[in-house]
C-alpha cells in the first residue's frame, strides 16, 4: 500500500479532502519521520512539532468548501524567512536565539491556505554559500547519497523534500539558491519572475536578485505552491506579473505552451569552466524531449560571459553586509566574513556603476537570443559535489571560486529576473540526479511552467525516490489503507 509520503502534495491533499486521511494524521506521518531521518539528511535547524500539530487540528476543522488545493498538506519554511514566534536563525550562530515578532509574507499565505508547517529548514549562513553547512544545525546532505551536498542556499528545503520528510516546501533564490538543490537532489525548483512573488514586509529586496519560490517534486506541486505564494501586496518595489486564467497550477495541468523557440547553450556563463559529460547529456536529452514535443530547439550564444563575473562579485560581497546583532561577527565563518571585508570595502558610487553596467549587460543579452521564447542550459557545471568540497582547502576566496565554477550559470537570472526552473532530465552512471535550467522571458512564467509540465509528462515523470525513502517503517494511519504496510 502507498505511505502518506508516498503521495504527491496534491495527492495528499486531496486525499485530506476525500476523508481519506487528515492533516493531523499526516501531520504525525511526516514528524515521524523527521524524527528519524531529518538529522541524517540535515534538512532542519528548528523542528516545530507542538505547533504543527495545533495548525493541522485547526486545518481539519475548516469547511470543505474553504478549502484550497494543499489544504492541510505538510510543508515546511526556510530558516532565511521571518517566522512569527518561531526561531530564526538565517542559517547563523550569530542568531542562534533569534525569533521575529512578525511573518514573512509567504509565511502567512502559506498558512492562509492551510499549509501547515513543520519547522524552518537548513539554510546558508546568511544564505551567502550554495552549500548548507553551518553551526546552528547538521549539515544538508543529499539523501540519493549522504557523502554529498544537498547544495544551498536553499539546501535543507531539498533535503527534507528528496527524503519524504514535507512534499513541498518554500525556499528563496537570490543566486540560484532553490535551482541548485533541485538539481542536486532531483527535485523541481522554482525562481519565478521579479516582482511575482512578495520578499516583505521588511528587508531591502537587494537588488532585485533575490525571491521566495518553491520547490518540489512534480512541476504540478510547485505550480500549487506558486499561487499560494504568488499573492499581490500593496507596497513591494517590482510591479508583478499577471497570474494566468488558471492560475500557475492550471498551467501546469495543461502542460500546453504552444509550439516554441528554445535557444540552447552550454558555455558557462561565469566561469571559463569545462563542463562535466553527464550535464551536457541531461541538456541533450532535454533537447530531444522538447524537439520530439513540437518546438524548434536552436543553438544559440550564451547570454552573458565570465567577463561580467567581476560585476556580480562586486554585488554578491555587498548583499552579505546584512545586519548582525553587536560584538556577534567572530560567530560567522570564515566564509561569511571573508564576504563581508569584501563588501566593505566597496564605495557606494562603485556599487552604483556596478549595478549599472550590470544592467546594461543584461540588455545585450537579451539582445544575444532575441527570437527565442525560452532558453535551455544545464543548472550546474558537475553533476555534484561532495559534503565539505567547497570549503576542504581553508581559504575563504578559493571556496567563493570553486562555487563560482560549479555554479557558473544561474545567477545570471537572477540578475535578469527572468522565470528559471531547473529540472531533474538527467541521471548518472551512478543514479544520482542531474538537472538542466529551463528560463523563460520575464513576466512569461505561465509558458514556462506549462514548457515544464510538458517536458515532465515526456519523461514519464520525475517523482523518483532514494534509497533512504523506505528507511521508515509505516505510519498506522486510518483504515483506508493509505498509510498501511501490507500484512
Amino acid at each position: 500500500m502507498a505511505e502518506p509520503h508516498d503521495l504527491t502534495a496534491l495527492e495528499q491533499a486531496a486525499a485530506v479532502a476525500g476523508g481519506e486521511l487528515s492533516s493531523l494524521e499526516l501531520v504525525e506521518h511526516h514528524l515521524t519521520r523527521i524524527d528519524a531521518l531529518g538529522d541524517t539528511v540535515g534538512a532542519f535547524v528548528t523542528v516545530t512539532g507542538d505547533r504543527a500539530r495545533a495548525a493541522a487540528r485547526a486545518a481539519d476543522a475548516v469547511p470543505a468548501d474553504e478549502r484550497g488545493p494543499l489544504h492541510g498538506v505538510p510543508t515546511a519554511i526556510k530558516d532565511l524567512t521571518l517566522t512569527a514566534g518561531v526561531r530564526t536563525t538565517f542559517g547563523s550562530a550569530a542568531f542562534a536565539d533569534f525569533v521575529p515578532p512578525v511573518d514573512a509574507d509567504v509565511v502567512r499565505f502559506m498558512a492562509t491556505a492551510g499549509l501547515v508547517s513543520l519547522g524552518k529548514t537548513t539554510t546558508s549562513e546568511l544564505g551567502c554559500s550554495l552549500y548548507s553547512e553551518g553551526l546552528v544545525a547538521p549539515p544538508a546532505r543529499n539523501p540519493w547519497d549522504l557523502a554529498y551536498t544537498a547544495g544551498g542556499s536553499s539546501g535543507g528545503a531539498a533535503a527534507a523534500v528528496a527524503a519524504g520528510l514535507v512534499p513541498v516546501a518554500q525556499g528563496s533564490d537570490g543566486g540560484g539558491s532553490l535551482r541548485i538543490p533541485a538539481s542536486l537532489c532531483g527535485l523541481v525548483g522554482y525562481k519565478p519572475s521579479r516582482g511575482l512573488v512578495s520578499g516583505g514586509p521588511v528587508g531591502s529586496g537587494a537588488f532585485g536578485l533575490p525571491t521566495n519560490g518553491p520547490i518540489g517534486r512534480t512541476v504540478a506541486d510547485v505550480a500549487a505552491l506558486l499561487d499560494v505564494l504568488a499573492r499581490p501586496v500593496p507596497g513591494e518595489p517590482y510591479l508583478a506579473p499577471a497570474a494566468p486564467a488558471g492560475g500557475w497550477l492550471g498551467a501546469a495541468r495543461a502542460a500546453d505552451p504552444g509550439r516554441l523557440r528554445v535557444g540552447r547553450f552550454t558555455a558557462p556563463m561565469l566561469a571559463d569552466e569545462p563542463v562535466h559529460p553527464d550535464c551536457l547529456a541531461a541538456v541533450e536529452r532535454a533537447a530531444a524531449l522538447l524537439t520530439a514535443a513540437g518546438h524548434e530547439v536552436v543553438d544559440v550564444p550564451a547570454p552573458l560571459g565570465p567577463a561580467v563575473w567581476p560585476l556580480f562579485e562586486i554585488v554578491w560581497y555587498v548583499l552579505a553586509l546584512a545586519p548582525v546583532p553587536p560584538g556577534q561577527e567572530s560567530a560567522l565563518l570564515p566564509l561569511t566574513r571573508h564576504l563581508r571585508a569584501r563588501g566593505a570595502e566597496i564605495s557606494a558610487g562603485t556599487l552604483t556603476a556596478t549595478l549599472g553596467e550590470l544592467q546594461a549587460q543584461v540588455r545585450l543579452g537579451v539582445r544575444r537570443t532575441a527570437g527565442c521564447d525560452l532558453l535551455l542550459c544545464p543548472t550546474l557545471a558537475a553533476p555534484q559535489a561532495p559534503l565539505g568540497w567547497f570549503a576542504a582547502g581553508g581559504d575563504p576566496a578559493e571556496d567563493f571560486d570553486r562555487q563560482r565554477r560549479f555554479s557558473p550559470y544561474c545567477a545570471v537570472f537572477n540578475v535578469t529576473g527572468d522565470p528559471s526552473v531547473s529540472l531533474p532530465v538527467g541521471v548518472t552512471a551512478e543514479g544520482l540526479p542531474v538537472g538542466v535550467l529551463l528560463t523563460g522571458r520575464y513576466g512569461d512564467d505561465a509558458r514556462l511552467i506549462a514548457t515544464a509540465a510538458q517536458l515532465e509528462h515526456s519523461s514519464g515523470g520525475w517523482d523518483r525516490h532514494p534509497a533512504i525513502w523506505r528507511a521508515v517503517g509505516s505510519a498506522n494511519v486510518n483504515g483506508s489503507g493509505v498509510g498501511r504496510s501490507a500484512p
